[in-house]
């Protein structure tokens, strides 16, 4: 008997020429699989990982975990990294990680692996969350250490040691996708200028294929979290899982981005979400009719330090969760409906109603029933301007 590793296992040609290099380095693999939403063939990969030298292979239900701890955190905090990734794949690396440690544990294995690259985001998600859950587990990063260089090595080393795989040296884009959305990289895509084709995009329809006439979905939340679609009550896998159909029905939710990663490089990346932007776009509106402006602004801020922290695979810390403090006490005022437009890509709020609202339309009217003093707005706008009078000239 060798020692137990845990290996984060995908089923595809990484992880599986993987199994086989950790047995020949004298380890008995565990291969772990998370379903966090991304479709796969789970009972084949199990038989797969074992026909390949795993001793055991486990499948583990994370999506409702993934939704409710993660997914929707991110979602109260307006997660949202360089302005287009809504952190689909970043978010399920922590849970992941997560789940391996708590397999390594019950397993009484030594070591935990994966099939990251050196120069990926990844690789620093799972090692950082897996070193703050369990510092005593040693990591083996294949990928960095082993001596395949190419892809079609690894597949000539797959075919060598009868391992079974799919892959070829012509699939073009390496893809990860989840419940919240999907990433597309590689291939052609590696060229900034390079447009991308149809095929390369999974959960959204473009434009030209997309419904002709307009979608409109309601959805409500309590304290942020949405909890209906359309007047229906849903648990929340259920109603991102039907958004995204309705949503990429109508192109909602594509991304084209050069984003820069943290280990200091500039990568082209293609995201797919459609129901985390249409999700995304009613919890902003929501928030915009409940929250007072200082402490909106003040969110701006926190959000776009959230984003870095999932980004950065610093979930497992106490800013984040300090910041989830603050972000709970801001979503109890956000309750009520907002109603969204899906219409050719384009996701519009045409219409939000809550019974937190600030919004007072006797202040805000211009028509009758305007209760709104303008006589004052001559002393606010002086005593407002008053550091700056006199300060400029005309004159250069």
């Amino acid at each position: 008997m060798g020692k137990k590793i845990v290996l984060a296992y995908s089923g595809g040609l990484d992880t599986s020429v993987g199994i086989k290099w950790l047995t020949k380095k004298g380890y008995d693999v565990i291969a772990y699989m998370a379903d966090v939403g991304q479709e796969s063939d789970f009972e084949t990969y199990k038989q797969r990982a074992l026909r390949t030298g795993a001793v055991k292979a486990i499948v583990d239900d994370l999506k409702d975990e993934f939704v409710e701890d993660f997914v929707f955190k991110a979602l109260k905090a307006d997660a949202l990294y360089e302005g287009g990734y809504l952190l689909a794949t970043a978010l399920s690396r922590p849970l992941i990680a997560k789940g391996m440690v708590k397999a390594a544990v019950e397993e009484g294995a030594v070591a935990v692996a994966h099939g990251c690259t050196g120069k990926g985001n990844d690789q620093v998600r799972f090692e950082v969350s897996i070193g703050a859950l369990d510092s005593k587990l040693d990591i083996v990063a294949f990928v960095r250490e082993w001596e395949l260089k190419t892809r079609q090595e690894e597949i000539d080393y797959a075919k060598k040691n009868n391992i079974p795989i799919e892959a070829t040296a012509k699939k073009p884009y390496s893809i990860d996708l989840n419940l919240w959305g999907i990433s597309i990289e590689s291939g052609k895509l590696e060229d900034p200028y390079f447009e991308p084709e149809g095929g390369v995009y999974q959960l959204t329809k473009g434009v030209d294929e997309a419904k002709k006439t307009p979608t409109y979905v309601e959805i409500e939340f309590k304290n942020g979290v949405p909890v209906k679609l359309d007047g229906k009550a849903m648990d929340g896998t259920s109603l991102i899982l039907k958004l995204s159909k309705v949503a990429g029905d109508a192109g909602i939710g594509r991304s084209d981005m050069v984003e820069n990663r943290l280990v200091g490089i500039k990568s082209r990346e293609i995201y797919e979400a459609p129901a985390g932007w249409t999700l995304y776009a009613a919890h902003k509106a929501l928030e915009s009719l409940v929250l007072d402006r200082e402490l909106s602004h003040f969110k701006e801020m926190i959000a776009l330090k959230y984003s870095e922290i999932v980004y950065y695979g610093l979930w497992y810390t106490p800013l984040r969760e300090a910041l989830d403090k603050f972000i709970d006490e801001t979503q109890k005022a956000v309750n009520g409906t907002v109603r969204m437009k899906l219409h050719k890509g384009n996701c519009s709020v045409v219409g939000r109603k809550s019974p937190d609202s600030l919004y007072k339309k006797e202040l805000a009217t211009y028509e009758k029933g305007d209760k709104f003093d303008q006589s004052l707005a001559k002393g606010f706008n002086r005593i407002w301007g008053l550091p700056y009078r006199g300060s400029q000239s005309l004159e250069k």
